[in-house]
């Protein structure tokens, strides 16, 4: 099990020795063991493994999408941990952005009207100054009264990064965000991540199997066999491919270090 800390940031989310498994007996399968880590405000944090690894895992268990078999989940000053369902959906809508791979638009809501979605679930109006903001960061104020069908993929796209980015959430996960789009369309949206951090102070979380995209993060966190075992700061394609090709490598001493430590009963 690696930990990573950096107390001397503010949190943003935090896994505290989460265990997640699922089945039982011969069909069990374990898919985090014991990760520990934090993402701090203001950081766009990349998290790559291979197929397998718990990456999507850690992210569902993360945004309170899935429940940790064992261990604490933290939003902020926030435990997820044994929360009901109406707090936990709460949470979501009020501190937590989604961006996932097939953007999830209503068809038949215009782009202006997919993007103040959360705020009309919560009975809210956005804040006029943060609207303009919003909108002139991702580039749509052309395409507002347009409906999804109307509009190319990078451009739903902005419109769900929009969504997200309205209701000044605590955290932005974001799914693969760029699986369905062209190189150019996926550049761009993963610029307009960059800075929607670097000027506006949001917070993202991103799993992806791309070194490129993973390269415009400020971080990233590499995940193999349910833990994490390496991670980059400032990283290259180039530093991202090369970590990818050792993580055999690197899984392998906490396996030998760990090898007759099984899952806790709590978590079995």
């Amino acid at each position: 099990m690696t930990v990573i800390e950096k107390n001397d940031v503010a949190v943003a989310a935090r896994a505290g020795d989460i265990w997640k498994v699922y089945g039982s007996g011969a069909a069990e399968v374990t898919a985090l063991r014991g990760v520990t880590a934090e993402f701090r405000r203001g950081q766009f944090t990349a998290i790559m493994g291979p197929s397998g690894s718990g990456k999507s895992t850690l992210m569902h268990c993360l945004a309170g999408l899935d429940v940790a078999t064992k261990g604490t989940v933290h939003i902020g000053d926030t435990e997820l941990s044994g929360q009901g369902d109406k707090v936990l959906t709460r949470l979501r809508r009020d501190k937590i952005g989604f961006i996932f791979q097939q953007f999830n638009l209503l068809p038949t809501l215009s782009a202006a009207e997919n993007i103040r979605l959360p705020l009309d679930i919560a009975g809210t109006k956005p804040d006029p100054q943060w609207w303009d903001t919003v909108i002139d960061t991702v580039g749509l104020r052309d395409r507002l009264s347009h409906r999804p069908s109307q509009l190319s993929g990078g451009q739903q796209q902005r419109v769900a990064c929009a969504r997200a980015l309205i209701t000044r959430p605590e955290v932005i996960f974001a799914d693969e965000p760029t699986g369905n789009l062209d190189s150019r369309s996926g550049a761009e949206l993963l610029k307009f991540l960059q800075l929607s951090v670097r000027e506006h102070g949001q917070t993202i979380v991103m799993v992806t199997h791309d070194a490129v995209a993973a390269s415009y993060a400020d971080r990233v966190v590499f995940l193999a066999d349910g833990q994490i075992v390496s991670e980059l700061d400032n990283p290259t394609a180039e530093a991202v491919l090369d970590t990818m090709k050792r993580l055999d490598v690197l899984v392998a001493a906490p396996r030998q270090s760990d090898e007759n430590v099984t899952a806790p009963a709590a978590a079995r």
